[in-house]
């Protein structure tokens, strides 16, 4: 796999300061990939770097409710995206609810790692694999499962 990443980073307004805690702590791995993310929360991360001495390629697209979630997702959709943190605020409604499932669904659909919250976060930024040359994943399988009338036997 490649050694500079393109990593998105999304968080709802609740999860932002989550979230550029997560990059201040990861910031010396963050700085060495490309971060694509969307605008206020690209703004709140380049300005933690920048108060830290952090210097990061960000790329700011629109925020989440004026389509970044949506360019984020057709990033994805052509393959310029290898690995999403996506800090959502589960406790409350989203009024670009359509962007948010269309961004999660088009990396299940495209085989891109997509981390919701700081754990698995971690584990994707921390793996072994993302630097193993002879790795690579697996392409998504799509067949119909057929199940066995009631009462017979596997």
């Amino acid at each position: 796999m490649k050694e500079k990443l393109t990593i998105a980073l999304v968080a709802h307004d609740n999860r932002k300061a989550d979230m550029v805690d997560w990059a201040k702590y990861n910031a010396e791995y963050l700085s060495r990939h490309k971060l694509v993310c969307t605008g206020t929360t690209g703004g709140l991360i380049r300005q933690a770097f920048d108060a830290s001495g952090v210097s990061a390629d960000i790329q700011c697209m629109n925020s989440g409710p004026m389509g970044g979630d949506a360019e984020i997702a057709a990033l994805v959709v052509r393959h310029q995206v290898d690995l999403a943190v996506f800090l959502i605020d589960d406790l409350n409604a989203q009024p670009h609810e359509a962007d948010i499932q269309m961004l999660l669904r088009q990396c299940r659909l495209h085989n891109i790692p997509i981390a919701c919250n700081r754990a698995s976060a971690d584990l994707m930024i921390s793996s072994t694999l993302w630097g193993n040359p002879e790795y690579t994943p697996a392409p998504q399988s799509y067949v119909k499962f057929e199940r066995n009338p009631e009462g017979s036997v596997d």
